[in-house]
């Protein structure tokens, strides 16, 4: 029995997307949405968040 491709919603419009090997945008369900998703990334619009530090520049070298 062939299993049924799990069905998800689109991250980027919230409709219905299906999570197989068809599915050449998975997770999203059009090119058009991976696009826009795409661009968001490219314009800064999503961040990945880092945990600021002093300037590494200010720090002495390591000892050996």
């Amino acid at each position: 029995m062939a299993k049924s491709p799990v069905r998800l919603r689109c991250p980027q419009c919230g409709g219905e997307s299906l999570w197989s090997a068809d599915n050449k945008y998975r997770p999203f369900c059009s090119e058009r949405c991976k696009l826009i998703d795409l661009g968001a990334w490219a314009s800064e619009a999503y961040r990945v968040p880092v945990q600021e530090s002093a300037d590494p520049l200010s720090e002495p070298p390591p000892a050996e």
